[in-house]
C-alpha cells in the first residue's frame, strides 16, 4: 500500500507542477513578456523569427508616434465600434 501511496504522490506532483507551468506559459503569452527572454535564442536558432518580431516592434513605436488625431481627413468613430478607431472622411466639395 505503501508504494501506491508513493505512486499517488509522484504522479499528483507531476500533474501540480505541469498545470502550473501550462498557467504561467498562458499567462507569459497573453502579456507578452516572453518576447525579452525569446529574443537572443530566436536570434541564433530561428532568425527569421527574430527579424519578424524587430519589424513588428518598429511597426508599433510608429504606430504610437503618429497621432490621427491632427489627420483633417479621419473622423474618429464612435467608443462601440471595431478597428483601429478612425474612419476615412470624404470631403464634398
Amino acid at each position: 500500500m505503501d508504494a501506491v501511496e508513493a505512486l499517488l504522490m509522484v504522479v499528483g506532483s507531476l500533474v501540480v507542477i505541469l498545470a502550473g507551468l501550462v498557467w504561467l506559459a498562458r499567462r507569459v503569452r497573453r502579456s507578452g513578456v516572453g518576447a525579452g527572454v525569446m529574443g537572443p535564442i530566436d536570434e541564433i536558432y530561428n532568425p527569421a523569427a527574430h527579424r519578424a518580431r524587430q519589424e513588428i516592434q518598429v511597426q508599433d513605436e510608429r504606430a504610437e508616434a503618429t497621432s490621427p488625431a491632427d489627420d483633417p481627413l479621419r473622423a474618429p468613430r464612435c467608443p462601440a465600434s471595431r478597428g483601429s478607431g478612425y474612419t476615412l472622411r470624404v470631403l464634398q466639395t
